[in-house]
């Protein structure tokens, strides 16, 4: 069994019942954590709709997020969901302004690791490094989600 994550007739992805539950429950702890809506429909007889729209603000959402975030446990556990949003963004259409994205955060740091090494940067040279390893992770899941 499978299900199906659409953008009017054209599926995005195909995975298999659990994979997909677990994603959907992942989808409601992000839209929780992010207060906004994700674009990402409710399952009904096997298909989700996505609103591109809705999805492409929730994106920009994760990513800020992402990117002024230095604890690692919250990073680790929320790489996998993102790079798997990305995955569904790009094959809805919608381009991440990576440059805007890897530039130092305007915002301040939040959710802080207490420690001498965080890995974060906060340099726009750097910043290419952070987008780069979630690019890379999309692109490796990318040619795992069957459509």
């Amino acid at each position: 069994m499978s299900q199906y994550f659409d953008v009017g007739d054209e599926t995005l992805w195909n995975p298999s019942n659990g994979a997909s539950l677990m994603f959907q429950r992942q989808v409601a702890v992000f839209e929780a954590e992010l207060e906004l809506p994700s674009g990402i429909g409710p399952m009904e007889n096997d298909e989700c709709q996505i609103s591109p729209n809705t999805l492409k603000t929730f994106v920009d959402a994760l990513l800020a997020k992402h990117r002024r975030t230095s604890h690692a446990i919250w990073l680790a556990l929320s790489e996998g969901f993102i790079a798997t949003v990305l995955v569904l963004a790009e094959r809805a259409g919608i381009e991440v302004d990576w440059a805007q994205r890897g530039a130092a955060p305007q915002a301040p740091f939040d959710d802080l690791q207490i420690s001498t090494d965080t890995g974060v940067s906060t340099s726009v040279g750097e910043g290419r490094v952070w987008s780069a390893g979630l690019r890379e992770k999309a692109r490796e899941l990318g040619r795992l989600m069957p459509r």
